[in-house]
Protein backbone atom coordinates (compact mmCIF):
# COMPACT_ATOMS: atom_id res chain seq x y z
CA UNK A 1 0.00 0.00 0.00
CA UNK A 2 1.04 3.59 -0.62
CA UNK A 3 -1.28 5.59 1.60
CA UNK A 4 -1.41 9.36 1.79
CA UNK A 5 -3.89 11.66 3.50
CA UNK A 6 -3.93 14.93 1.55
CA UNK A 7 -7.54 15.76 2.42
CA UNK A 8 -7.00 15.26 6.14
CA UNK A 9 -3.69 17.12 6.23
CA UNK A 10 -4.27 19.93 3.71
CA UNK A 11 -7.95 20.60 4.45
CA UNK A 12 -8.27 19.91 8.20
CA UNK A 13 -10.99 22.59 8.43
CA UNK A 14 -13.14 20.59 5.98
CA UNK A 15 -13.31 17.41 8.05
CA UNK A 16 -13.32 15.90 11.53
CA UNK A 17 -11.18 12.96 12.72
CA UNK A 18 -13.43 10.00 13.54
CA UNK A 19 -12.65 6.41 14.51
CA UNK A 20 -14.75 3.77 12.70
CA UNK A 21 -16.97 1.68 14.96
CA UNK A 22 -16.88 -2.13 14.81
CA UNK A 23 -19.84 -4.20 13.68
CA UNK A 24 -21.12 -7.14 15.71
CA UNK A 25 -20.04 -10.50 14.30
CA UNK A 26 -18.63 -8.88 11.17
CA UNK A 27 -17.86 -11.18 8.23
CA UNK A 28 -16.22 -10.57 4.89
CA UNK A 29 -18.70 -11.11 2.06
CA UNK A 30 -16.86 -9.97 -1.07
CA UNK A 31 -13.58 -8.56 -2.33
CA UNK A 32 -13.35 -6.92 -5.74
CA UNK A 33 -9.99 -8.55 -6.40
CA UNK A 34 -9.35 -7.22 -9.93
CA UNK A 35 -9.91 -3.64 -8.81
CA UNK A 36 -7.88 -4.12 -5.65
CA UNK A 37 -5.05 -5.31 -7.87
CA UNK A 38 -5.36 -2.27 -10.15
CA UNK A 39 -5.05 0.02 -7.15
CA UNK A 40 -2.00 -1.77 -5.76
CA UNK A 41 -3.99 -3.27 -2.88
CA UNK A 42 -3.93 -6.89 -3.98
CA UNK A 43 -1.50 -7.97 -1.27
CA UNK A 44 -3.69 -6.82 1.61
CA UNK A 45 -5.03 -9.94 3.34
CA UNK A 46 -8.67 -10.85 3.83
CA UNK A 47 -8.14 -10.62 7.57
CA UNK A 48 -6.84 -7.07 7.26
CA UNK A 49 -9.79 -6.04 5.08
CA UNK A 50 -12.21 -7.50 7.61
CA UNK A 51 -10.42 -5.68 10.43
CA UNK A 52 -10.42 -2.42 8.48
CA UNK A 53 -13.97 -2.48 7.18
CA UNK A 54 -15.79 -4.43 9.90
CA UNK A 55 -13.84 -4.42 13.14
CA UNK A 56 -13.00 -0.74 13.45
CA UNK A 57 -9.27 -1.25 12.92
CA UNK A 58 -7.94 1.02 10.13
CA UNK A 59 -4.83 -0.14 8.32
CA UNK A 60 -1.48 1.39 9.15
CA UNK A 61 -1.16 4.86 7.67
CA UNK A 62 -4.88 5.61 7.48
CA UNK A 63 -6.21 8.81 9.06
CA UNK A 64 -10.03 8.42 9.08
CA UNK A 65 -12.01 11.65 8.75
CA UNK A 66 -15.61 12.63 8.09
CA UNK A 67 -16.01 15.41 5.54
CA UNK A 68 -18.30 18.39 6.09
CA UNK A 69 -20.53 19.75 3.33
CA UNK A 70 -23.99 21.19 2.79
CA UNK A 71 -26.53 20.74 0.03
CA UNK A 72 -29.85 21.47 -1.56
CA UNK A 73 -32.06 18.49 -0.78
CA UNK A 74 -35.28 18.26 -2.83
CA UNK A 75 -34.91 21.98 -3.52
CA UNK A 76 -34.41 23.13 0.06
CA UNK A 77 -31.05 24.14 1.49
CA UNK A 78 -29.59 22.09 4.36
CA UNK A 79 -26.72 24.13 5.80
CA UNK A 80 -24.73 21.34 7.44
CA UNK A 81 -24.76 17.76 6.22
CA UNK A 82 -21.43 15.97 5.85
CA UNK A 83 -20.43 12.32 6.05
CA UNK A 84 -23.05 11.08 8.47
CA UNK A 85 -22.27 7.41 8.00
CA UNK A 86 -19.06 7.32 6.00
CA UNK A 87 -15.37 7.98 6.58
CA UNK A 88 -12.51 8.85 4.27
CA UNK A 89 -9.93 6.40 5.58
CA UNK A 90 -7.10 7.64 3.38
CA UNK A 91 -5.94 7.86 -0.21
CA UNK A 92 -4.13 5.11 -2.06
CA UNK A 93 -1.48 5.98 -4.64
CA UNK A 94 -2.01 3.41 -7.38
CA UNK A 95 0.90 2.00 -9.42
CA UNK A 96 -0.03 4.34 -12.29
CA UNK A 97 0.30 7.37 -10.04
CA UNK A 98 -3.41 8.17 -9.63
CA UNK A 99 -4.78 8.73 -6.14
CA UNK A 100 -7.89 6.88 -4.97
CA UNK A 101 -10.01 7.69 -1.93
CA UNK A 102 -10.73 4.75 0.35
CA UNK A 103 -14.16 5.70 1.64
CA UNK A 104 -15.95 3.42 4.13
CA UNK A 105 -19.74 3.66 4.19
CA UNK A 106 -21.58 2.39 7.26
CA UNK A 107 -18.69 3.03 9.65
CA UNK A 108 -20.80 4.43 12.49
CA UNK A 109 -21.72 7.81 13.91
CA UNK A 110 -19.82 10.97 13.04
CA UNK A 111 -20.28 14.62 14.09
CA UNK A 112 -22.50 14.93 10.99
CA UNK A 113 -24.84 12.02 11.69
CA UNK A 114 -27.49 14.35 13.14
CA UNK A 115 -30.20 11.92 14.31
CA UNK A 116 -28.88 8.96 12.30
CA UNK A 117 -27.15 5.84 13.54
CA UNK A 118 -24.23 6.10 11.12
CA UNK A 119 -24.87 2.63 9.79
CA UNK A 120 -25.65 1.09 6.43
CA UNK A 121 -27.63 -2.11 6.00
CA UNK A 122 -26.87 -5.20 3.94
CA UNK A 123 -29.65 -4.36 1.47
CA UNK A 124 -28.36 -0.89 0.59
CA UNK A 125 -24.73 -2.01 0.69
CA UNK A 126 -25.33 -4.77 -1.84
CA UNK A 127 -27.25 -2.34 -4.05
CA UNK A 128 -24.39 0.17 -4.02
CA UNK A 129 -21.75 -2.51 -4.57
CA UNK A 130 -23.54 -3.94 -7.59
CA UNK A 131 -24.59 -0.61 -9.07
CA UNK A 132 -21.20 1.03 -8.99
CA UNK A 133 -19.60 -1.91 -10.76
CA UNK A 134 -22.50 -2.25 -13.21
CA UNK A 135 -22.28 1.40 -14.25
CA UNK A 136 -18.52 1.19 -14.61
CA UNK A 137 -18.90 -1.76 -16.97
CA UNK A 138 -21.41 0.28 -18.99
CA UNK A 139 -18.86 3.08 -19.36
CA UNK A 140 -20.63 5.48 -17.00
CA UNK A 141 -18.31 7.43 -14.65
CA UNK A 142 -18.88 6.25 -11.08
CA UNK A 143 -17.40 5.49 -7.73
CA UNK A 144 -16.27 1.86 -7.48
CA UNK A 145 -16.70 -0.89 -4.88
CA UNK A 146 -13.79 -2.67 -3.22
CA UNK A 147 -14.96 -4.55 -0.13
CA UNK A 148 -18.33 -5.71 1.24
CA UNK A 149 -18.72 -6.69 4.90
CA UNK A 150 -21.87 -8.01 6.58
CA UNK A 151 -22.77 -8.55 10.21
CA UNK A 152 -25.46 -9.59 12.67
CA UNK A 153 -25.78 -6.11 14.14
CA UNK A 154 -29.42 -4.96 14.11
CA UNK A 155 -30.05 -1.69 12.30
CA UNK A 156 -33.44 0.00 12.23
CA UNK A 157 -34.84 1.35 8.96
CA UNK A 158 -38.41 0.70 7.80
CA UNK A 159 -37.83 -2.61 9.57
CA UNK A 160 -34.99 -4.24 11.50
CA UNK A 161 -32.15 -5.18 9.15
CA UNK A 162 -28.52 -6.20 9.57
CA UNK A 163 -25.62 -3.77 9.41
CA UNK A 164 -22.99 -3.80 6.69
CA UNK A 165 -20.22 -1.68 5.23
CA UNK A 166 -18.97 -0.93 1.73
CA UNK A 167 -15.45 0.28 1.06
CA UNK A 168 -15.79 2.39 -2.06
CA UNK A 169 -13.21 4.23 -4.07
CA UNK A 170 -12.93 7.16 -6.46
CA UNK A 171 -10.27 9.74 -7.27
CA UNK A 172 -12.24 12.08 -4.99
CA UNK A 173 -15.54 12.29 -3.13
CA UNK A 174 -15.65 16.10 -3.29
CA UNK A 175 -19.16 17.37 -4.02
CA UNK A 176 -21.00 20.50 -5.04
CA UNK A 177 -22.03 20.69 -1.40
CA UNK A 178 -18.47 21.27 -0.21
CA UNK A 179 -18.45 24.67 -1.90
CA UNK A 180 -21.98 25.42 -0.74
CA UNK A 181 -21.09 24.80 2.90
CA UNK A 182 -18.22 27.26 2.97
CA UNK A 183 -20.02 29.82 0.80
CA UNK A 184 -23.08 30.05 3.02
CA UNK A 185 -21.56 29.44 6.47
CA UNK A 186 -19.56 32.66 6.52
CA UNK A 187 -16.32 30.92 5.55
CA UNK A 188 -15.94 32.12 1.98
CA UNK A 189 -12.20 32.54 2.46
CA UNK A 190 -11.93 28.73 2.32
CA UNK A 191 -13.30 28.52 -1.23
CA UNK A 192 -10.06 29.57 -2.99
CA UNK A 193 -8.28 26.93 -0.93
CA UNK A 194 -10.74 24.26 -2.10
CA UNK A 195 -10.30 25.41 -5.70
CA UNK A 196 -6.53 25.23 -5.31
CA UNK A 197 -6.76 21.71 -3.83
CA UNK A 198 -8.88 20.49 -6.74
CA UNK A 199 -6.60 22.06 -9.33
CA UNK A 200 -3.42 20.63 -7.82
CA UNK A 201 -4.66 17.12 -7.13
CA UNK A 202 -7.39 16.44 -9.69
CA UNK A 203 -7.26 19.01 -12.51
CA UNK A 204 -3.60 19.93 -12.99
CA UNK A 205 -4.29 20.71 -16.65
CA UNK A 206 -6.57 23.62 -15.63
CA UNK A 207 -5.37 27.03 -14.52
CA UNK A 208 -8.10 28.64 -12.39
CA UNK A 209 -11.58 28.45 -10.93
CA UNK A 210 -13.26 29.53 -14.17
CA UNK A 211 -11.73 26.64 -16.08
CA UNK A 212 -12.56 24.33 -13.20
CA UNK A 213 -16.24 25.27 -13.24
CA UNK A 214 -16.41 24.90 -17.02
CA UNK A 215 -14.96 21.40 -16.69
CA UNK A 216 -17.46 20.49 -13.97
CA UNK A 217 -20.29 21.66 -16.25
CA UNK A 218 -18.90 19.58 -19.11
CA UNK A 219 -18.49 16.44 -17.01
CA UNK A 220 -21.92 16.78 -15.42
CA UNK A 221 -23.57 17.18 -18.82
CA UNK A 222 -21.84 14.09 -20.21
CA UNK A 223 -22.65 12.06 -17.10
CA UNK A 224 -26.36 12.84 -17.25
CA UNK A 225 -26.43 12.18 -20.99
CA UNK A 226 -25.07 8.71 -20.23
CA UNK A 227 -27.67 8.18 -17.51
CA UNK A 228 -30.48 9.12 -19.90
CA UNK A 229 -29.23 6.94 -22.75
CA UNK A 230 -28.79 4.01 -20.35
CA UNK A 231 -32.23 4.39 -18.77
CA UNK A 232 -30.69 5.01 -15.35
CA UNK A 233 -32.51 7.00 -12.68
CA UNK A 234 -30.34 8.19 -9.77
CA UNK A 235 -33.26 9.02 -7.52
CA UNK A 236 -31.68 11.59 -5.18
CA UNK A 237 -29.92 14.29 -7.19
CA UNK A 238 -29.38 16.60 -4.22
CA UNK A 239 -26.36 18.88 -4.61
CA UNK A 240 -24.56 16.99 -1.84
CA UNK A 241 -24.81 13.91 -4.07
CA UNK A 242 -23.26 15.64 -7.10
CA UNK A 243 -19.59 14.90 -7.75
CA UNK A 244 -17.21 17.66 -8.76
CA UNK A 245 -15.41 15.06 -10.87
CA UNK A 246 -18.55 14.12 -12.79
CA UNK A 247 -18.98 10.70 -11.16
CA UNK A 248 -22.15 8.86 -10.20
CA UNK A 249 -22.09 9.28 -6.44
CA UNK A 250 -24.15 8.03 -3.48
CA UNK A 251 -26.35 5.18 -4.65
CA UNK A 252 -29.65 5.12 -2.83
CA UNK A 253 -33.01 4.45 -4.47
CA UNK A 254 -31.60 4.24 -7.99
CA UNK A 255 -33.24 2.20 -10.71
CA UNK A 256 -32.80 1.18 -14.31
CA UNK A 257 -36.09 1.35 -16.15
CA UNK A 258 -37.62 -1.89 -17.39
CA UNK A 259 -40.65 -1.03 -19.50
CA UNK A 260 -40.02 2.43 -20.92
CA UNK A 261 -41.58 5.03 -18.61
CA UNK A 262 -40.12 8.48 -19.31
CA UNK A 263 -41.26 9.97 -16.00
CA UNK A 264 -40.12 6.95 -13.98
CA UNK A 265 -39.62 7.75 -10.27
CA UNK A 266 -37.56 5.25 -8.31
CA UNK A 267 -37.75 6.95 -4.92
CA UNK A 268 -40.92 6.81 -2.82
CA UNK A 269 -39.53 9.80 -0.87
CA UNK A 270 -40.06 11.82 -4.07
CA UNK A 271 -43.85 11.84 -4.61
CA UNK A 272 -43.67 14.96 -6.76
CA UNK A 273 -41.21 13.38 -9.18
CA UNK A 274 -38.54 16.05 -8.76
CA UNK A 275 -35.88 13.46 -9.61
CA UNK A 276 -37.84 11.47 -12.20
CA UNK A 277 -35.90 10.06 -15.12
CA UNK A 278 -37.01 12.76 -17.55
CA UNK A 279 -36.22 15.53 -15.04
CA UNK A 280 -32.56 14.60 -14.54
CA UNK A 281 -31.15 16.89 -17.27
CA UNK A 282 -32.97 19.93 -15.88
CA UNK A 283 -31.98 19.07 -12.31
CA UNK A 284 -28.35 18.81 -13.37
CA UNK A 285 -28.55 22.38 -14.67
CA UNK A 286 -30.32 23.60 -11.51
CA UNK A 287 -27.62 22.02 -9.35
CA UNK A 288 -24.88 23.63 -11.42
CA UNK A 289 -26.58 26.98 -10.90
CA UNK A 290 -26.34 26.45 -7.14
CA UNK A 291 -22.66 25.60 -7.49
CA UNK A 292 -22.13 28.75 -9.56
CA UNK A 293 -23.81 30.82 -6.84
CA UNK A 294 -21.43 29.34 -4.27
CA UNK A 295 -18.45 30.23 -6.46
CA UNK A 296 -19.64 33.76 -7.20
CA UNK A 297 -17.20 36.31 -5.81
CA UNK A 298 -14.33 33.87 -6.31
CA UNK A 299 -14.86 33.18 -10.02
CA UNK A 300 -15.73 35.93 -12.51
CA UNK A 301 -19.48 36.06 -13.12
CA UNK A 302 -19.28 36.18 -16.91
CA UNK A 303 -17.15 33.03 -16.87
CA UNK A 304 -19.70 31.21 -14.71
CA UNK A 305 -22.54 32.30 -17.02
CA UNK A 306 -20.62 31.31 -20.15
CA UNK A 307 -19.93 27.84 -18.76
CA UNK A 308 -23.55 27.32 -17.72
CA UNK A 309 -24.67 28.36 -21.19
CA UNK A 310 -22.78 25.39 -22.61
CA UNK A 311 -24.55 22.78 -20.46
CA UNK A 312 -27.56 22.03 -22.63
CA UNK A 313 -25.53 21.96 -25.83
CA UNK A 314 -22.97 19.58 -24.37
CA UNK A 315 -25.61 17.31 -22.88
CA UNK A 316 -27.68 17.10 -26.07
CA UNK A 317 -24.62 16.67 -28.26
CA UNK A 318 -23.37 13.73 -26.23
CA UNK A 319 -26.84 12.24 -25.80
CA UNK A 320 -27.51 12.34 -29.53
CA UNK A 321 -24.15 10.65 -30.17
CA UNK A 322 -25.01 7.92 -27.68
CA UNK A 323 -28.49 7.33 -29.08
CA UNK A 324 -27.29 7.23 -32.68
CA UNK A 325 -24.80 4.57 -31.64
CA UNK A 326 -27.55 2.64 -29.87
CA UNK A 327 -29.61 2.68 -33.07
CA UNK A 328 -26.62 1.77 -35.21
CA UNK A 329 -26.56 5.07 -37.09
CA UNK A 330 -23.15 6.21 -38.26
CA UNK A 331 -23.93 9.74 -39.43
CA UNK A 332 -26.28 12.56 -38.46
CA UNK A 333 -29.40 13.41 -40.43
CA UNK A 334 -31.70 16.33 -39.74
CA UNK A 335 -34.65 13.96 -39.44
CA UNK A 336 -33.01 11.91 -36.67
CA UNK A 337 -34.67 13.77 -33.75
CA UNK A 338 -38.09 12.98 -35.20
CA UNK A 339 -37.09 9.31 -35.60
CA UNK A 340 -35.97 9.21 -31.95
CA UNK A 341 -39.09 11.00 -30.67
CA UNK A 342 -41.43 8.58 -32.42
CA UNK A 343 -39.50 5.60 -31.10
CA UNK A 344 -39.74 6.91 -27.54
CA UNK A 345 -43.44 7.70 -27.99
CA UNK A 346 -44.16 4.15 -29.09
CA UNK A 347 -41.98 2.64 -26.37
CA UNK A 348 -43.87 4.62 -23.72
CA UNK A 349 -47.32 4.07 -25.19
CA UNK A 350 -46.85 0.30 -25.28
CA UNK A 351 -44.56 -0.03 -22.23
CA UNK A 352 -41.91 -1.90 -24.20
CA UNK A 353 -38.75 -3.02 -22.42
CA UNK A 354 -36.18 -0.32 -23.19
CA UNK A 355 -33.05 -2.43 -22.97
CA UNK A 356 -34.32 -5.51 -24.79
CA UNK A 357 -35.80 -3.39 -27.56
CA UNK A 358 -32.50 -1.70 -28.33
CA UNK A 359 -30.56 -4.96 -28.04
CA UNK A 360 -32.91 -6.79 -30.40
CA UNK A 361 -33.14 -3.86 -32.79
CA UNK A 362 -29.62 -4.84 -33.78
CA UNK A 363 -31.09 -7.94 -35.44
CA UNK A 364 -32.96 -5.84 -38.01
CA UNK A 365 -31.62 -6.29 -41.52
CA UNK A 366 -31.98 -4.02 -44.52
CA UNK A 367 -34.17 -6.61 -46.24
CA UNK A 368 -36.34 -9.55 -45.25
CA UNK A 369 -38.67 -10.25 -42.35
CA UNK A 370 -38.59 -8.35 -39.10
CA UNK A 371 -36.77 -10.29 -36.33
CA UNK A 372 -39.18 -12.53 -34.43
CA UNK A 373 -37.36 -11.75 -31.17
CA UNK A 374 -38.05 -8.02 -31.66
CA UNK A 375 -41.69 -8.48 -32.63
CA UNK A 376 -42.21 -10.63 -29.53
CA UNK A 377 -41.49 -7.56 -27.38
CA UNK A 378 -44.20 -5.46 -29.03
CA UNK A 379 -47.76 -5.88 -27.74
CA UNK A 380 -49.09 -4.62 -31.09
CA UNK A 381 -46.43 -5.02 -33.80
CA UNK A 382 -48.70 -3.48 -36.43
CA UNK A 383 -48.44 0.00 -34.94
CA UNK A 384 -44.65 -0.22 -35.21
CA UNK A 385 -44.60 -0.97 -38.92
CA UNK A 386 -44.29 2.63 -40.06
CA UNK A 387 -41.46 3.38 -37.63
CA UNK A 388 -39.60 0.18 -38.47
CA UNK A 389 -39.92 0.97 -42.18
CA UNK A 390 -38.57 4.48 -41.61
CA UNK A 391 -35.71 3.00 -39.60
CA UNK A 392 -34.85 0.48 -42.31
CA UNK A 393 -34.91 3.25 -44.94
CA UNK A 394 -32.62 5.28 -42.71
CA UNK A 395 -30.15 2.39 -42.62
CA UNK A 396 -30.31 2.06 -46.38
CA UNK A 397 -29.50 5.73 -46.92
CA UNK A 398 -26.16 5.33 -45.20
CA UNK A 399 -25.62 1.90 -46.78
CA UNK A 400 -25.34 0.26 -43.40
CA UNK A 401 -23.92 -3.28 -43.46
CA UNK A 402 -26.03 -5.64 -41.32
CA UNK A 403 -23.39 -7.76 -39.57
CA UNK A 404 -21.04 -4.86 -38.82
CA UNK A 405 -23.92 -2.75 -37.52
CA UNK A 406 -25.15 -5.52 -35.20
CA UNK A 407 -21.67 -5.94 -33.77
CA UNK A 408 -21.45 -2.22 -33.02
CA UNK A 409 -24.96 -2.09 -31.56
CA UNK A 410 -24.31 -5.09 -29.32
CA UNK A 411 -21.25 -3.25 -27.98
CA UNK A 412 -23.39 -0.36 -26.69
CA UNK A 413 -26.75 -2.00 -25.89
CA UNK A 414 -26.29 -4.25 -22.85
CA UNK A 415 -27.78 -7.69 -22.60
CA UNK A 416 -27.33 -7.72 -18.81
CA UNK A 417 -28.83 -4.85 -16.82
CA UNK A 418 -29.02 -4.38 -13.05
CA UNK A 419 -32.78 -4.42 -12.80
CA UNK A 420 -34.26 -3.77 -9.36
CA UNK A 421 -35.95 -7.16 -9.33
CA UNK A 422 -32.61 -8.89 -9.90
CA UNK A 423 -30.98 -6.88 -7.13
CA UNK A 424 -33.83 -7.77 -4.78
CA UNK A 425 -33.46 -11.48 -5.50
CA UNK A 426 -29.77 -11.24 -4.65
CA UNK A 427 -30.47 -9.30 -1.46
CA UNK A 428 -33.04 -11.78 -0.22
CA UNK A 429 -30.61 -14.66 -0.80
CA UNK A 430 -27.78 -12.80 0.95
CA UNK A 431 -30.02 -12.11 3.93
CA UNK A 432 -30.49 -15.88 4.18
CA UNK A 433 -26.72 -16.33 4.12
CA UNK A 434 -26.50 -17.39 0.46
CA UNK A 435 -24.05 -15.23 -1.52
CA UNK A 436 -24.05 -17.39 -4.66
CA UNK A 437 -26.77 -15.35 -6.45
CA UNK A 438 -24.73 -12.23 -5.68
CA UNK A 439 -21.62 -13.81 -7.17
CA UNK A 440 -23.47 -14.82 -10.34
CA UNK A 441 -25.06 -11.42 -10.88
CA UNK A 442 -21.81 -9.62 -10.10
CA UNK A 443 -19.99 -11.77 -12.65
CA UNK A 444 -22.62 -11.27 -15.36
CA UNK A 445 -22.59 -7.49 -14.89
CA UNK A 446 -18.83 -7.33 -15.45
CA UNK A 447 -19.40 -7.99 -19.16
CA UNK A 448 -22.89 -6.62 -19.82
CA UNK A 449 -22.59 -6.49 -23.61
CA UNK A 450 -21.38 -10.07 -24.08
CA UNK A 451 -23.38 -13.19 -24.78
CA UNK A 452 -22.97 -15.25 -21.61
CA UNK A 453 -25.05 -18.41 -21.95
CA UNK A 454 -24.28 -19.47 -18.37
CA UNK A 455 -26.16 -16.39 -17.11
CA UNK A 456 -29.01 -16.37 -19.63
CA UNK A 457 -31.71 -16.33 -16.96
CA UNK A 458 -30.40 -12.95 -15.79
CA UNK A 459 -30.81 -11.39 -19.22
CA UNK A 460 -34.46 -11.94 -20.12
CA UNK A 461 -36.96 -10.46 -17.67
CA UNK A 462 -40.26 -12.02 -16.79
CA UNK A 463 -43.48 -10.09 -16.18
CA UNK A 464 -43.18 -10.49 -12.41
CA UNK A 465 -40.03 -8.32 -12.47
CA UNK A 466 -41.97 -5.30 -13.68
CA UNK A 467 -42.95 -4.16 -10.23
CA UNK A 468 -42.03 -0.51 -10.88
CA UNK A 469 -40.51 -0.72 -7.46
CA UNK A 470 -39.95 2.61 -5.75
CA UNK A 471 -37.35 2.62 -3.00
CA UNK A 472 -36.60 4.91 -0.10
CA UNK A 473 -33.65 7.22 0.46
CA UNK A 474 -32.27 4.60 2.87
CA UNK A 475 -32.05 2.10 0.02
Amino acid sequence: MKLINTFATELPWACEPVAPQPLQDARLLHLNRPLLGELGLGEVSEADWLACCGLGQPLSGMQPVAQVYAGHQFGGYSPRLGDGRALLLGEQLAPGGQRWDLHLKGAGKTPFSRFGDGRAVLRSSIREYLASEALHALGIPTTRALVLVGSQEPVYREQVETGATVLRTAPSHLRFGHFEYFAWSGQGEKIPLLIDYLLRHHFPELSDGAELFAEVVHRTARLIAKWQASGFCHGVMNTDNMSLLGLTLDYGPYGFIDAYVPDFVCNHSDPGGRYALDQQPAVGYWNLQKLAQALAGHVEGDALAAALAQYEHQLMLHYSELMRAKLGLAVWEDADPALFREMFRLLAAHKVDYHLFLRRLGEVTREGAWPASLLALLPDPAVWQEWLTDYRERLAREESEDAARKTKMDAVNPKYVLRNALAQQVIEAAERGDMMPFERLFAALQNPFDEQPEYEELATPVVAWYCGGELSCSS
